[in-house]
């Protein structure tokens, strides 16, 4: 199906049992769910012809499915086995049994893996299409929702991006009038009136082969002339219950379930093929008969499959690490923003599929820390605005990365990152787990962050990175230094995972002079001092503090200050081999102290026999309070942790 049919070349009996398979799947599972067979079930009944926009797609256009696409993931190459295989959770499924059924995902296929949040696809849909478009192609991505999703922030976000950039995107609402129970009359944006332009929408009967099959066709050729994207409603019905945890008998009036029966897409279909004389009754019982016996086959096959391993449960949270590579600066006088703009103009120079993203990133402002200055002069074709909206540069960012491009993207400040928190959570963290290492998010955003300068408040002050790190799949790292800066950024450029790189604002304008460039790895201290009596672990902006708190105690103790540089994963070896040393241990973080980084640390280091034996006093924190900073700095200095609490902690471990 990698042409473009025309109507009366598409045999309408084929896909009549292609409706049909898919039906007798959903009905198999239904059976299985009874006998104690698998956990849970998804039913794609009543959204079968859908599966007529696959006759308008190539090889090389990409699906980001809805969990009620079974028939269109058919239609699209994937075999009813394989949907066996992940309904029953097993190890060669499509996420090796990590992820419900319904959650399709084929690398092979072009199919992005599924992720729970409703509409958490679309905007990773925008960010291949953009990358479709940045490369030249004339691909294009197909994304389906329900229509309890477009309430979702994500999806204006997605569609706004998508018309500005023109992209090659055809959004598929999947309208069957029901959010679980929850009638959607009155919350759906199209139907409310006066919220969306309907100036892209194409409405479309979406129980009827025809009308599904022009449709896509017009939207697919407005898509690959440049036009931009198209909105598909399609109207239809949701034939079963939400899932198989809900009863819909309980919340819908049952002359409407019996209503629903006569404009099921099958039966319509089927008549118009009888009455055409192209089927009879007969004819079509043998076809469901042979079609239950493929099915079962499959289910049982399926139940016989290998089940996940326990041993395997941690295996693709991340890829292989890259060989670092020593950063691309020289030596001399400089500021972490002098390497890290030194970085990213060689990353641009030497990678046409890296691309910057960001809020005022271009030239003239270059950032509103010049960290990109210059960038988008230079390279104007892979350097970008975006929008004032957090989730579609993390979502874009997915996307882009999925497709195997480099996303190397700016949030202005790490302190809004909240609005981007799904797409972190939902599919940048989990994408190659969820997907047993099919599908991998190679990428890099990037933040200045931190406090100690006064002016910032609620917003431009924090250091949260334990949000991150409590996060599995992502890598962090907390440069100090211009050299570290420079060559974290560099490894995270080259590197096959999400990577978080948070920049102190407090000390990435304060001028060293730099001559130890060296490659540097995800995971690798830095021994910035050593000593023999008290080892403290620190990074970013307390690094000062730290060595302050050496120098004033220099005739009361030998402190060994280790600067973390990567958050996750963590340098254990080097803090136990000097705490083996010291005996004593103080870590400090400028992060609020409840279930922060800094207790994480010393919970690992005190949790392990051979490392808490190596301690002759009581590990210590010090950090900023559980307290947010305001705007005067009396407020600031308050809540931050400074030198005296430092020493303090030092002397506790003394005494």
């Amino acid at each position: 199906m990698s042409a473009t049919p025309d109507l009366l070349t598409i045999n309408k009996l084929d896909f009549l049992r292609l409706m049909a398979f898919s039906r007798e799947g959903d009905r198999r599972e239904g059976i299985l769910l009874r006998q104690s067979k698998g956990w849970f079930q998804v039913s794609g009944m009543g959204h079968e012809a859908l599966a007529a926009i696959q006759f308008s797609l190539r090889e090389d256009d990409w699906l980001f499915p809805y969990y009620r696409s079974r028939s269109l993931m058919l239609a699209r190459g994937l075999t009813n086995k394989e949907l066996a295989l992940a309904y029953l959770a097993k190890r060669e499924s499509g996420s090796g049994g990590r992820q419900m059924p319904g959650h399709y995902s084929s690398r092979k296929h072009n199919v992005f893996s599924v992720c729970t949040p409703t509409g958490g696809s679309l905007l990773p849909a925008c960010g291949t299409a953009w990358g479709m478009k940045l490369q030249g192609k004339d691909s294009v991505c197909v994304a389906s929702v329900g229509d309890a999703a477009s309430r979702q922030g994500e999806y204006y976000e997605a569609i706004a991006f998508a018309i500005q950039e023109k992209l090659p995107v055809i959004f598929v609402i999947e309208d069957n009038k029901y959010g679980i129970s929850t009638q959607t009359d009155h919350f759906f944006a199209y139907k409310i009136g006066g919220i969306l332009s309907e100036e892209h929408v194409v409405k479309v009967d979406g129980r009827k082969l025809n009308d599904v099959h022009e449709a896509t066709v017009a939207a697919v050729a407005k898509a690959r002339s440049g036009n931009g994207p198209t909105i598909l409603w399609c109207d239809l019905d949701r034939l079963a219950s939400h899932t198989s945890s809900d009863d819909h008998r309980v919340y819908r009036p049952l002359d409407e379930i019996a209503q629903m029966a006569d404009r099921d897409p099958i039966k319509l279909l089927k008549d118009e093929l009888i009455a055409s004389g192209e089927l009879t009754e007969e004819k079509f019982a043998a076809m469901l008969e042979e079609i239950v016996k493929e099915v079962d086959a499959d289910y049982i096959a399926a139940e016989s499959a290998a089940d996940p391993l326990a041993s395997e449960v941690e295996l693709h949270c991340w890829g292989n690490p890259p060989a670092a590579v020593k950063p691309p600066i020289e030596p001399g006088p400089m500021t972490m923003v002098d390497a890290l703009n030194t970085v990213f103009h060689k990353a641009l120079e030497n990678d046409p599929n890296v691309i910057f993203f960001g809020e005022d990133i271009e030239d003239p402002k270059g950032g509103v820390f010049k960290l990109t200055g210059g960038c988008s002069e230079k390279f104007p074709k892979q350097v970008f605005n975006s929008p004032l909206s957090e989730a579609t540069i993390m979502g874009v960012a997915v996307g882009m990365a999925a497709y195997g491009m480099k996303p190397v993207f700016e949030l202005q400040f790490v302190d809004f990152f909240e609005p981007g928190w799904n797409q972190i959570v939902g599919n940048i963290s989990t994408l190659r787990w969820r997907s047993f290492g099919e599908w991998k998010c190679p990428m890099v955003i990037y933040a200045p962050y931190g406090a100690y300068l006064p002016g910032g408040s609620l917003w431009h002050s924090q250091s949260n990175e334990a949000y991150f790190a409590h996060t599995p799949g992502l890598k962090i790292a907390i440069p100090s230094t211009p050299e570290d800066a420079a060559a974290l950024m560099w490894t995270a450029v080259h590197g096959d995972d999400p990577c978080f790189v948070f920049v102190p604002k407090h000390i990435f304008r304060k001028r060293v002079d730099v001559s130890n460039i060296q490659p540097l790895e995800f995971g690798k201290a830095r021994m910035v001092r050593e000593g023999s009596d008290v080892t403290i672990v620190t990074w970013g902006n307390t690094i000062e503090l730290a060595e302050e708190a050496a120098v004033k105690l220099a005739g009361e103790a030998s402190i060994e200050i280790i600067d973390a540089r990567s958050i996750v994963p963590f340098d254990y070896e080097m803090v136990t081999k000097s705490v083996g040393k010291t005996g004593r241990l103080v870590v400090i973080q400028e992060d609020t102290k409840t279930c922060g980084m800094a207790e994480s640390i010393v919970a690992n280091m005190v949790s392990v026999p051979e490392r808490f034996n190596l301690f002759l006093a009581p590990p210590q924190v010090v950090s900023r309070g559980d307290v947010h900073i305001g705007y005067n700095p009396i407020y600031e200095y308050a809540a931050l942790p400074d030198v005296d609490d430092v020493i303090k902690a030092i002397r506790v471990t003394m005494e």
